[in-house]
């Protein structure tokens, strides 16, 4: 079985899961040569006992059409994430979770999924895209940045703060990363 890359976004209301909610997560499921086998995406309820940071709200109100998305039909967390394990399944290959960053992302999809399911098709394991970038491009951590990045490596996609917008254009952007690292012969 060949890896697919599993890139995900997530949407909350706070810095960290407990306290804080995930408002909305997405994946976009890739091979290597970056064919997209499928999407998943949920708005899920708020936790019980959880509260949004002030801080994260004061972005949010910045973001109408993007606060708007994530609180269309929101469904139980344990539902959600069942329903994630399930479609994860489905797919023909080893999931390797990716994500921009995936410190964040990572924390929530992990939390949400061993509180609501008791298990993680990704073990502990999460790619970093900066990560990744900082050794194609051979710079620092800090230098790896976007805007840092070369233009060819990301497609016309955009980038909205809807989850599934998100994990779509930056799973296209590690392809085209793995793309150029393979053809540099560096992989």
């Amino acid at each position: 079985m060949s890896e697919i890359y599993i890139s995900t976004d997530v949407e909350t209301d706070g810095p960290i899961p407990g306290p804080h909610s995930m408002l909305s997560f997405a994946s976009a499921a890739y091979t290597c040569d970056k064919q997209l086998l499928g999407t998943f995406s949920a708005n899920l309820d708020t936790l019980e006992n959880a509260s949004p940071h002030p801080k994260t709200m004061e972005w949010w109100s910045t973001q109408p059409e993007a606060w708007a998305a994530c609180r269309k039909d929101p469904e139980p967390p344990a539902q959600a994430m069942r329903r994630y394990v399930d479609w994860i399944a489905s797919l023909k290959g080893k999931p390797v979770f990716v994500a921009y960053p995936a410190g964040f992302d990572f924390l929530f999809v992990y939390w949400y999924l061993m509180r609501f399911v008791g298990q993680s098709p990704f073990s502990h394991s999460a790619l970093d895209v900066k990560s990744y970038a900082m050794a194609v491009l051979k710079t620092e951590y800090r230098q790896s940045t976007k805007r840092n990045m070369p233009s060819q490596w990301f497609d016309k996609l955009p980038h909205t703060h809807v989850a599934l917008d998100d994990a779509i254009e930056q799973g296209a952007l590690f392809c085209n990363m793995l793309k150029a690292n393979h053809e540099n012969g560096t992989a």
